[in-house]
This record gives structure tokens, C-alpha cells and sequence, in this order.
């Protein structure tokens, strides 16, 4: 069972949202907040396994509650639900390591798929956000580190940068997604961060992928 906390400071959105997950298979919506204090209280209180974050909330906002929750509990899955897509706030939120970015205006499925795949280990890092995060980024360094990936490393890292699943980067190089999963392992060690979005945002830092 896929244990869900919804952190949002309008009544009528979180029994919109309950609705929509109460009726999906194995998955349960244990509580409501309506601010960012209020869901740092739940992870410290509750064991649950996504908190669907808006931003914008009165008293702390979600930006900060995220940065305190995934220091205090990293395991888990924070997917941030907002209306906010302008291009600071995506960077910013994604520096915090969240698992995911979705819009308030995302189909149903879409969400609930969502909430799926944080569940099972694959962070959320749709292309739209990867542009939007490039376009923050400042000039990237010219250093010449490998950080000692292999090539097979730096296709896997380039995918991973342009958003794409560990089950599309295993079918587009023709290997299983445990084997995807290991390289990655790999990468996130070898470049000293903890998730694909942290080394999705190192790589282009330190000019070590090329995106359009």
C-alpha cells in the first residue's frame, strides 16, 4: 500500500486530490495539511510514502518544508504540486532533491502514475523541467574532469539529464533496467550526489553533457 500525505492550503484541492487517489488500487491517503509547518510535523509523526508539496502556502512554504523533510526524512518520495512553473522556482525546488515537478493542471492518470513510479525508486524528471532547469543554469565550466565515468556512463547520464526513464535509457541501449539501475549507482557515486536530478544538474554544470 502506497501510503500518501497531501500538503496544500486549499480544502477544496486536497478533497479533489483525495478523491481522485481514493479510488486507485494501493493507495491510501493518510492525512491533509494546509501548510509547510504542518507537513514537517507529519513526517516527523507519520510513516508514510509520498507527500504530494504545493509551494505557495501560508506561514513556512513548501520550498523550505522540502529542504527540511528530505534532510530529516530522505526516504521519502516529496512530488511537488504547484501552479508555479516559472523558471527560478523550478530550479530551485529541484535543488532540494525532490522526486518530482507536476502542474495542478496534470491529468488525473498522470498523477497517479506519478505517484507509481516515486514509489517504486524513479524520480520524476519530466523534459519540460529539464529545460527549464538548463535555462537557469549559468555558463558551464570548462573543466575537463571525466570524474571517471565510462562512456557507457555517459550516455546513461545524458538520458538521464534529457528526462528520460531508466526503462527508456535500458530499451534505447539495449540493456535490462537492473543494468540501467547499477550504471547509475555508479554515477551518482562517482560524482558525489545522491539522485538523478543532482547529477542531471552537475553534469550541465560542469559541462559534462550537451543538451539542446
Amino acid at each position: 500500500m502506497i501510503k500518501v500525505v497531501i500538503a496544500d492550503d486549499h480544502p477544496l484541492l486536497r478533497e479533489g486530490l483525495r478523491r481522485i487517489l481514493e479510488f486507485e488500487p494501493g493507495i491510501q491517503v493518510v492525512t491533509e495539511v494546509g501548510d509547510g509547518q504542518g507537513a514537517i510535523n507529519i513526517a516527523r509523526s507519520l510513516t508514510f510514502d509520498i507527500l504530494l508539496m504545493d509551494l505557495n502556502m501560508p506561514g513556512m512554504n513548501g520550498l523550505e518544508a522540502c529542504r527540511v523533510i528530505r534532510r530529516e526524512r530522505p526516504e521519502i518520495g516529496i512530488i511537488v504540486l504547484t501552479v508555479d512553473d516559472s523558471d527560478e522556482k523550478v530550479f530551485q525546488v529541484l535543488q532540494t532533491g525532490v522526486a518530482g515537478y507536476l502542474l495542478k493542471d496534470v491529468f488525473p492518470k498522470t498523477l497517479v502514475n506519478s505517484i507509481r513510479k516515486v514509489y517504486s525508486g524513479e524520480p520524476i524528471l519530466a523534459p519540460s523541467v529539464t529545460g527549464k532547469l538548463l535555462g537557469q543554469i549559468s555558463t558551464p565550466s570548462k573543466n575537463k574532469n571525466s570524474f571517471g565515468l565510462s562512456k557507457r556512463e555517459m550516455e546513461i547520464l545524458r538520458a538521464v539529464a534529457r528526462g528520460s526513464s531508466n526503462k527508456e535509457i535500458g530499451i534505447s541501449l539495449y540493456i535490462s533496467e537492473k543494468t540501467v539501475k547499477n550504471h547509475l549507482s555508479n554515477i551518482f557515486r562517482k560524482l558525489e550526489v545522491e539522485d538523478r536530478t543532482q547529477a542531471a544538474i552537475k553534469a550541465v554544470k560542469l559541462n559534462l553533457v550537451h543538451l539542446e
